[in-house]
């Protein structure tokens, strides 16, 4: 047999060390913090993420050709070149003594015939090599049993010439096919048990340190995008678990893998993932929402928003949705500041429109200095209210009242007593008047349906609106002393609801300088040069809203509220509720009326009335809890 030169037993013992490796790769990062990996079987971290292939020698065998020996005691030289000729012409080399190979290496020892034996040599060696790429070549994917055969050949070819440049050339090639394989099956295995590599190490640098031996070798290239679909993989189960750190973590790993060729696959991932994001975030503020009218409600639709604040972008506009919808069932229920609604009434028609205040504080009562006010508008204070509540935009009129009587069959304070005050122009003034009740007008005579209903005592006033929440199945009720000034200033803190200044133009109908009664009266104490073109109540809605878009708080009739009467304000509710002890038979009336003062229209004026009170200047409005 040849001896090896210096350079090709260098390159052999390359091949040796790659050839039939158990390969393996080197432990990457876990898939999740703090979990270990167990290392894979055969492989060693190198340095910088580098993969160091350990192996065994089960294959050495493959690497050793011995020529099978072909005998020439008795033989015919001239026939044993036929045979080798036709073994060469059918591809069949080494396999055997009758092989091409095998008889021309026995031939080269018979002097008169070693130089057509030698041509032949070179002849079938050439087509070993031939086939012997062939092998490498299909072996560029995964085709062991072609390599195992390209193995085979070249220990026939190192048998036959060592020495030959085509014969080194192959074994180089060899080689690095076997490194690569290698490499590939180690970055195949790492796969498989999940090391992907992306911190170092694993499938990933096996599968870059075989690309970087052979750049275009199709099965690293495969493993790569098998690295790449397995992090993009990683992704969406994270996403799927809610968890879009974590999957945009894997993302961002899984776009180094092929920056070149992938970044279009990763995109592709990273719109699925938002898609799953979105879905996700639009099923929580459903649920939030869905969750909002429901006992308990607003704490799960608080939870539902905390989970979507995790995985929402800044500025994402169902987390701000879900949020305003939250505030507003805090301070509102279902409802939105300044929404007008009415109530389906189980009689039939609908209630009141009601318009929802806006939750907020003012300063209650007379400022210490404030001119025609009394200690009991003082001392001013704070009331704060939490939530928003329902007030009717107009007084109770005489139709909404005579359905309800039609309803009940109650009788009024007034129709028990047989009488009510009445306004008298002859005496400017007010008088008792027998048969004045509920359909009254200010003069006793009968009321349009459109007037706000008078004569009514507070415990009327409390029927009314109890029938009203038998007949809605919500609660209603007379607002709160504070409740009423607080919708009557809307928003201002002037001495009277509009402000400091004189009456704007059909601001209320109250006491003008420019009003006259039917016989020619005028106010004797009026806002000068103020006329609503009313004497007497006037149609309920008459004038203009006020910020709120509510209706005669100003003027009209003064109201009874649900407040017992106290003196001042000392010890009274800051948070808006009605102050009332059991049993008391005074009441608070506020808000100016046709027939009031200037004094008697400020924002900050109130006077108490025994509960049976009926009079023409007196009406009220319901209030109903949000």
């Amino acid at each position: 047999m040849p001896s090896m030169s210096p350079a090709l037993r260098g390159a052999w013992i390359v091949l040796l060390a790659g050839v039939a490796a158990v390969a393996g790769c080197a432990r990457d990062a876990a898939p999740q913090e703090g979990v270990p990996e167990a290392p894979v079987a055969g492989v060693e971290a190198g340095p910088a993420g580098s993969v160091t292939i350990s192996g065994d020698d089960s294959a050495a065998g493959e690497l050793t050709w011995r020529a099978p020996a072909v005998e020439l005691e008795g033989a015919d030289p001239r026939e044993l070149r036929r045979r080798a000729e036709a073994a060469l012409a059918a591809g069949h080399l080494y396999e055997d003594a009758d092989a091409a190979i095998p008889i021309y290496l026995a031939l080269s020892t018979l002097p008169e015939h070693a130089r057509p034996a030698a041509s032949g040599l070179q002849r079938a060696l050439r087509q070993l090599l031939a086939d012997g790429r062939a092998a490498i070549e299909a072996a560029d994917g995964d085709a062991p049993a072609e390599l195992a055969r390209a193995r085979q050949l070249a220990a026939v070819a190192r048998t036959v010439d060592a020495t030959d440049a085509a014969v080194v050339r192959f074994l180089e090639r060899l080689d690095l096919a076997e490194r690569v394989h290698a490499l590939a099956d180690a970055g195949d295995r790492a796969l498989a048990e999940g090391h992907l590599g992306e911190a170092g190490g694993g499938a990933l640098a096996a599968f870059r340190q075989a690309l970087e031996l052979q750049p275009e070798n199709a099965r690293a290239l495969q493993g790569l995008a098998a690295v790449e679909s397995a992090l993009i993989r990683r992704a969406e189960l994270a996403a799927e678990a809610g968890d879009f750190d974590i999957a945009e973590a894997w993302l961002s790993h899984a776009g180094t893998v092929r920056p070149e060729t992938g970044l279009e696959t990763v995109d592709d991932a990273r719109e699925r993932v938002e898609r799953m994001r979105a879905t996700r975030i639009a099923r929580l503020r459903d649920l939030g929402i869905a969750a909002l009218p429901r006992f308990g409600g607003i704490d799960v639709a608080r939870r539902h928003l905390a989970q979507l604040l995790r995985i929402a972008r800044p500025g994402d506009p169902a987390a701000a949705e879900l949020r305003e919808r939250i505030t507003l069932a805090v301070h509102y229920g279902m409802y939105a500041p300044g929404q007008v609604f009415t109530d389906a009434m189980s009689g039939g028609g609908r209630g009141p429109q009601m318009a929802v205040v806006p939750h907020g504080a003012f300063t209650m009562g007379a400022a210490a200095d404030e001119p025609d006010s009394s200690d009991h508008e003082k001392p001013a204070h704070v009331v704060r209210f939490e939530r928003g509540f329902g007030l009717s935009i107009r007084e109770i009129t005489v139709g909404e009242f005579r359905r309800f009587i039609a309803a009940t069959g109650h009788r009024t304070r007034a129709e028990r007593r047989g009488f009510s005050m009445v306004y008298d122009e002859r005496s400017n003034n007010f008088v008792r008047r027998s048969g004045v009740a509920w359909h009254s007008d200010y003069l006793g005579r009968p009321a349009d349906d459109g007037l706000p209903v008078i004569h009514v005592s507070a415990r009327d006033a409390q029927a009314y609106a109890e029938w009203l929440s038998a007949q809605t199945g919500k609660r209603y009720r007379l607002p709160s002393e504070a409740e009423f000034e607080y919708a009557l200033r809307a928003g201002t803190q002037g001495r009277w609801p509009w402000g400091d200044g004189p009456p704007p133009p059909r601001v209320a109908n109250t006491t003008g300088g420019l009003d006259r009664s039917p016989a020619g009266r005028a106010w004797a104490n009026a806002f000068e040069g103020y006329g609503d073109g009313f004497w007497g109540p006037a149609p309920v809605g008459s004038m203009e809203p006020n910020a709120w878009g509510l209706h005669d708080l100003a003027g009209n009739v003064s109201e009874w509220v649900a407040d017992c009467w106290h003196d001042g304000y000392r010890r009274a509710p800051t948070d808006g509720s009605a102050w009332v002890n059991p049993g008391c038979r005074d009441h608070v009336i506020r808000g100016g009326s046709w027939a009031s003062s200037p004094a008697q229209t400020r924002a900050a004026w109130r006077a108490p009335a025994n509960v049976d009170t009926t009079n023409a200047r007196l009406g009220f409005r319901v209030a109903r809890d949000l």
